[in-house]
């Protein structure tokens, strides 16, 4: 298909309205209450998912590895967590660390913290080492939660943290609703000490209102370590009105199948919020797997799914089976659906609707696949513009006038969204990083706009195609990598002086594979270094989707600005090609390997056909 081809003109629009028409009622509705700024009016997560409780009882609200709980019981057991997170002395406007993989007791926790208006925290599992210890002091946190599954993590930063002996809670790695079972010496069992707690809902719920912290969500940003997100209730509110009611529309017989990890909004905020104002149920995995996917998905009657991009890419890359379109599925929700697989992978399966998506846990613009068109992150209700930038600076042109440059129909540019009473932008816990984000008289004096960070081409009637990130950012298996955190890691391995880390695109991948130029320290050679010891430093500090698969290594100088910005265009353009990389070596950390080793012609001819699962 060409680009010309998806520009969205008034017929194809008008066709889409008049197909919508039977759920007009619905996306009137989701449009109008996603925009309330009402700061005295009572909203979020709580209150929805009691109003939940009224409406359908008995009916699934959670369900875990052939265990299911209904709205009434999900909500009982929640409140004997709030009585006791009480009893402890939270209160609202504290914040509490939360570690824990897809499972009901993460839901629950987060719920029970909602019900007190207490702020949950919620940490990455992959992370690991420092950036672990980060995340978990940068919020200041009154206590940890932590699952059974995750305690040797939390166990190798335990001094580090700052955090009283008595402020560690752990859930064992079970049905703790039935049996609380045992945790490690030095937690408290949290599934132990709510049994003696009451299940009526306490009277703190309900009383969250619109700019009431709901959890942080973590971000690589831009630059440096991750940033604590702030997700308030109101925003949380503008996703279950939005997406529940307007995009992705489910019901009380409709059951969402999610994968994709509860840190992160798509699964916590896009994907739970549409349950629960369709009275539906949620099916969580602890982690995705291609091979179990489907079957998973007959096997708890799914009709729905959260996805990303690389989710969708493997389900496709598995061979085809005369079953594929033997599921109930009728809709799936989430963001980076390649335009090369959309059509196919709709057709292979039987899937109605693709609700694509866009938006950032901190920023202020979204867009929603609301009329359900091909290869299109949908529309925006909010102010935004895309405006010309520089590709060498990768930053936004300004006029004569001074002021930002809009981008042609069809053009590619960057996304800055205008930040109002209605759009309006939190920013991160850090306000000198949430300044940095803003760009002050962007039309005109006195105005402000959130800088996404992104490249997108307008296609007409508010509708836009994701291109790509740019500046220090990249995302490779769905998640956000910090070059300037894999930098910091590199640097203070042993040999190495200097790094450059950059993402690199790999034929028939979604996203961008971390690539590392390295510049060794004076006195060591190639030949000194173990690459062994280099990849399991590597995975022990950083999380599996931010450890380099490529390595460049030179002996001379990088080049550099004057300001001592390193140049990384050519370096994203040569990325691993043994045809264009001069004198450097390239090495590579395979698929079940251990050690990096030098990349060959054929193993370069391998990674480009897709000989390796990368």
């Amino acid at each position: 298909m060409s680009r010309t081809d998806d520009l969205i003109t008034l017929p194809k629009l008008l066709s889409r309205i008049t197909a919508l028409s039977p759920h007009l009622p619905g996306l009137i509705r989701g449009a109008v209450l996603s925009k309330s700024s009402n700061p005295r009016k009572r909203q979020g997560l709580d209150l929805r998912f009691e109003q939940a409780v009224k409406d359908n009882p008995h009916g699934v609200a959670v369900g875990f590895e052939g265990r299911y709980y209904t709205y009434q019981e999900f909500n009982a057991w929640a409140n004997q967590l709030a009585y006791y997170f009480i009893s402890i002395g939270l209160k609202k406007g504290d914040v509490i660390a939360v570690n824990l993989e897809n499972r009901p007791e993460l839901l629950v926790t987060v719920l029970a913290a909602a019900k007190i208006g207490v702020c949950s925290a919620l940490v990455n599992t992959s992370q690991r080492g420092r950036v672990l210890t980060h995340s978990i002091n940068l919020v200041e946190p009154k206590l940890l939660i932590v699952g059974a599954e995750l305690v040797d993590a939390v166990e190798e930063v335990r001094s580090d943290l700052n955090l009283n002996a008595d402020k560690f809670f752990a859930w064992a790695d079970q049905d703790t609703h039935k049996d609380a079972g045992t945790v490690a010496t030095g937690y408290i069992n949290i599934g132990q000490e709510l049994k003696a707690f009451g299940t009526d809902n306490p009277p703190q719920s309900g009383n969250n209102y619109l700019n009431d912290p709901l959890f942080y969500i973590y971000t690589s940003g831009t630059t440096g370590l991750p940033k604590a997100v702030i997700f308030n209730h109101g925003r949380w509110e503008k996703a279950f009105n939005a997406f529940g009611f307007a995009a992705v529309r489910l019901n009380s017989n409709d059951r969402l199948y999610a994968t994709l990890p509860f840190y992160h909004a798509t699964g916590i905020v896009v994907g739970w919020a549409s349950v629960v104002a369709g009275r539906g149920g949620v099916i969580l995995a602890r982690r995705f797997s291609a091979s179990n996917f489907w079957d998973d998905i007959r096997k708890h009657d799914c009709t729905a799914f959260a996805y990303v991009g690389e989710l969708c890419r493997y389900l496709h890359e598995r061979p085809r089976q005369a079953d594929d379109r033997n599921n109930k599925v009728h809709v799936i929700v989430g963001n980076g659906l390649r335009p090369s697989i959309w059509k196919d992978f709709k057709e292979r399966f039987g899937i109605d609707r693709v609700v694509e998506l866009y938006g950032s846990s901190e920023g202020n613009v979204a867009f929603t696949n609301v009329f359900n068109f091909d290869n299109t992150v949908g529309y925006s209700p909010v102010p935004y513009s895309i405006v010309k930038f520089d590709k060498e600076t990768e930053e936004p042109i300004r006029g004569k006038d001074g002021f930002l440059v809009k981008a042609n129909k069809g053009e590619t540019g960057l996304l800055v969204g205008k930040i109002t009473k209605r759009s309006p932008y939190d920013g991160y816990t850090d306000t000198s990083k949430t300044e940095e984000t803003i760009i002050r008289n962007a039309f005109k004096k006195g105005d402000a706009y959130f800088n996404t960070g992104d490249l997108m081409r307008d296609i007409g009637f508010k509708h836009a195609q994701f291109v790509d990130r740019l500046g220090d950012t990249f995302r490779w298996k769905g998640e956000n990598v910090s070059t300037t955190e894999v930098e910091h890691i590199l640097d203070a391995f042993d040999g190495i002086a200097e790094s450059v880390v950059y993402g690199v695109e790999i034929p028939n991948c979604d996203g961008r594979a971390g690539m590392a130029q390295l510049r060794l320290s004076d006195g060591n050679h190639i030949n000194d270094m173990d690459f062994a010891v280099l990849a399991q430093y590597l995975r022990a500090e950083l999380p599996a989707y931010a450890v380099p698969i490529f390595l460049r290594l030179r002996e001379s100088e990088f080049e550099a600005t004057g300001t001592f910005k390193h140049l990384k265009t050519d370096l994203k353009k040569e990325k691993y090609d043994l045809s264009q990389v001069g004198d450097d070596t390239i090495y590579v950390l395979l698929p079940g390997e251990t050690a990096y080793q030098p990349l060959t012609e054929d193993i370069q001819k391998g990674v480009d056909s897709g000989a390796y699962r990368l």
